[in-house]
């Protein structure tokens, strides 16, 4: 290891602040992707007296089940003055802020190389505990101060920027869910001189869904589409290409071939039931799905809305192992909307769809330049001092 390097040992100390007069209320708890977050542990009864504060720019983490977890939870408290957690979790802070970031040393943290350390630290018990020892012998290259908040301020850029897209991508996915409310919950679709439908006075009709609008429908969610059951792709034939691979959970790969033309729409059929997933490409849907093989008076988008307003698990038909006959949800009732409203909905949603597209995948490109940013942190000794 280069001389220059310094143990995190030498960087750290220690902190043992109880929660004696019990002046601390906020509770937090430490999440393996090394964020601290509201804790959901049940204190009726506890004595909270006992447990550790934790103040702005302190450290907590956690030794257990590293090499289980493959991560070692750490956490820089930045979003509070003070809070309180478990008296499992050490507290540590930085000796002198002059000489070492605690920014900086967080980046390190997030490292992927440095979870790898850990993991062959972590030996003891049998989820493969790290002993404190072991944490505090690990080195890691400590700069100039002046350089390492330069490289902070440059990480700082590009997670504001990661955290601005998922934040727009939130409010895309919210915003056409809210059209679809409006237009098929409410029937606040515009009618044709462009008003709200129904406080605009237009004629309604009982159903035995309730009040609809006049001129739609009561049916079958098979009057709308027709779900198939995926196709078996063994993982010794699967080879690595740009087609997506989905399972009951999401995308479990990708394979050089596909079986459905984009866009479509999967849901599971075995395993694991409930979530609906919009599909924007090619794809391979294994037989642990349904996917929509005939959008018969239906669109991509407005098929993905009206399955995911289905209590999918009201038609799970396994005993040990969650599963949805694609006949059973045919059946479920469904409202009807006339095919201009339904084609109206798709054209404009769709442009909100394509807008998260192209979040997605700068997000995507943030996220390997934040991952290159992290692991070029050991590989520029001429800033670090000597």
């Amino acid at each position: 290891m280069k001389s220059n390097y310094k143990r995190i040992g030498d960087c750290i100390r220690l902190v043992d602040e109880r929660n004696v007069n019990l002046d601390v209320t906020t509770l937090l708890g430490l999440s393996i992707t090394k964020e601290f977050i509201p804790s959901v542990a049940n204190i009726v009864g506890t004595d909270l007296k006992n447990y550790k504060i934790i103040r702005k720019n302190q450290f907590a983490c956690s030794t257990m089940q590293v090499r289980r977890d493959k991560k070692m939870p750490v956490a820089l408290l930045k979003d509070f003055d003070e809070a309180i957690i478990s008296a499992a979790y050490p507290v540590f802070e930085v000796v002198d802020t002059d000489a070492v970031s605690p920014e900086y040393l967080m980046m390190w943290f997030s490292r992927s190389e440095f979870d790898r350390e850990a993991c062959f630290y972590a030996i003891g018990g049998v989820r493969g505990s790290i002993e404190w020892e072991d944490f505090c012998d690990m080195k890691l290259p400590v700069p100039p101060i002046k350089r390492q908040k330069d490289i902070v301020r440059e990480y700082k850029i590009l997670l504001d920027r990661i955290k601005l897209n998922k934040s727009i991508h939130q409010k895309l996915s919210e915003t056409a869910k809210s059209i679809y409310n409006e237009w098929f919950v409410n029937y606040e679709f515009p009618d044709e001189e462009g008003n709200p439908y129904k406080s605009c006075g237009g004629e309604m009709k009982n159903s035995d869904l309730g009040e609809i609008p006049k001129s739609w429908n009561i049916g079958s969610l098979f009057d709308l589409l027709e779900l198939q059951r995926g196709f078996d792709l063994p993982t010794q034939d699967r080879k690595n290409g740009g087609y997506p691979i989905f399972a009951s959970t999401g995308i479990a790969g990708r394979h050089n071939d596909y079986k459905v033309k984009g866009p479509g729409i999967v849901t599971g059929r075995s395993g694991s039931l409930g979530e609906v997933f919009y599909v924007d490409e090619d794809f391979w849907p294994l037989n642990t799905t349904l996917w929509v093989k005939s959008f018969k008076h239906a669109t991509p988008i407005f098929s993905y809305y009206v399955l995911s307003s289905i209590n999918i698990m009201d038609y799970n038909s396994g005993s040990a192992v969650p599963t949805l006959n694609r006949n059973h949800i045919h059946l479920h009732p469904v409202i009807v909307p006339d095919i201009n409203t339904i084609n109206k909905f798709e054209s404009i949603v769709k442009g909100l769809f394509s807008y998260q597209k192209l979040i997605t995948q700068e997000e995507k490109a943030l996220d390997k330049l934040r991952n290159i940013l992290l692991s070029k942190l050991s590989v520029n000794p001429l800033d670090v001092e000597e």
